[in-house]
């Protein structure tokens, strides 16, 4: 179980200056095991790096002479108002890294004002999540029962979810290689709060397997998901739908003509295909191909609010952060994520009126100049 910020040697949330001091002190106080699986990639983690060094390669072009005496950070997401143009992506097992697990992110979330991303893997239920407050938009991994993912769809309706977020680069689960090498279980406390109950392969390394974690998500997750499954949970559910894991602008095309209400371009943090595209490379050829049929948000990689700058520069409408709130909240619970949040609204208005914008909007007109090298 991690450590909290109480302990000696942990930095207390104020001491924590930016997210790389975040993800600092929360590899002081993880299991090895659990800072590989949270902070690992695919194969050789190409993709992992890449993500980083695409987004260091924009730089945006600020505009001077204007009036931003008075910034403001406040926007829509999927139709919705935020007051960043920011939600958390969800994160499976929230309960490896901190006992209340996705209960203290989300409240951090509702404190922040931004939506709150529950996982089908979530360790805690969406029913308490949403009880807690804030927007919550519930994740969906496509199930080989059909009929199940669709209840799981009902379930957060019936909670009080705000959005379905279908992820569609899992078929299923990247070779990850430090996963494999550390032989990756779950302990018996942690575990898929809206899968069934009783024995998982998640818990157990199965003959053959080397990460049981991958082995239970091959055996749930279905690789038949199809536009005909998008198409299905168009009809069925009555939620703004994202779709998480667009990487292609001919994809990004196709689920506008689906009638989804936003994609996020995202290559899994690089957990997924290892070599894919970095999300910030293909974020502008997404923006161009859906041309306003639909919101377009960036995930994979984002590390500051400079960073948010440049997606929204780059045409997003906004980002999705994954790691670094769990950094947090394994560094002080609750409080650990709320100083991640604070950190990223800060560092975005400083951002925002250092290049001359008094809104989200006029960061979108920005123009963004992507160096070679």
């Amino acid at each position: 179980m991690a450590s909290t910020s109480a302990d000696a040697g942990v930095p207390r949330p104020a001491d924590l200056h930016c997210l790389a001091d975040v993800e600092r002190a929360a590899a002081t106080v993880l299991p090895a095991a659990v800072r590989d699986f949270v902070g690992g990639g695919s194969g050789a983690e190409v993709t992992l790096d890449a993500n980083r060094a695409a987004l260091d390669r924009v730089f945006v072009v600020p505009r001077v002479l204007r009036d931003v005496s008075r910034c403001t950070t406040e926007t829509t997401l999927v139709g919705r108002p935020a007051r960043l143009p920011l939600a958390v992506a969800p994160v499976a097992y929230q309960r490896l890294v901190h006992p209340e697990g996705e209960l203290a992110a989300a409240r951090a979330a509702k404190a922040a004002g931004v939506p709150f991303t529950v996982s089908t893997l979530s360790s805690v239920p969406v029913e308490r999540l949403i009880a807690a407050g804030g927007a919550v938009w519930f994740q969906l991994y496509w199930l080989r029962e059909p009929g199940r993912s669709l209840d799981l769809v009902r379930r957060a309706e019936d909670a009080g979810a705000e959005a379905v977020m279908l992820t569609v680069d899992v078929p299923w689960m990247g070779r990850r290689l430090r996963d494999v090498r550390n032989r990756f279980t779950l302990p018996d406390h942690v575990r898929a709060a809206h899968l069934a109950a009783g024995p998982s392969t998640a818990h157990r390394l199965p003959y053959g397997a080397a990460s049981a974690v991958a082995a239970h998500t091959r055996a749930a997750f279905s690789p038949a998901l199809t536009w005909s499954s998008v198409a299905e949970l168009r009809e069925r559910t009555r939620l703004p739908l994202v779709l998480k894991g667009v990487l292609a602008a001919e994809d990004a095309v196709r689920a506008a003509e689906c009638g989804v209400d936003a994609v996020v371009v995202s290559n899994h943090g690089g957990r997924q295909l290892d070599g894919a595209v970095p999300s910030a490379d293909a974020l502008p050829d997404v923006v161009a191909a859906v041309a306003g049929r639909c919101e377009v948000l960036l995930d994979s990689g984002v590390r500051g609010g400079t960073d948010m700058l440049r997606a929204l520069a780059l045409g997003a409408s906004g980002v999705l952060v994954g790691r670094p709130p769990l950094w947090g909240l394994a560094v002080a619970g609750e409080d650990g994520v709320r100083r991640v949040l604070e950190l990223l609204a800060e560092e975005f208005r400083d951002a925002l009126g250092l290049a001359g914008c008094a809104d989200v909007a006029a960061a979108r007109e920005l123009r963004a100049v992507r160096r070679q090298w």
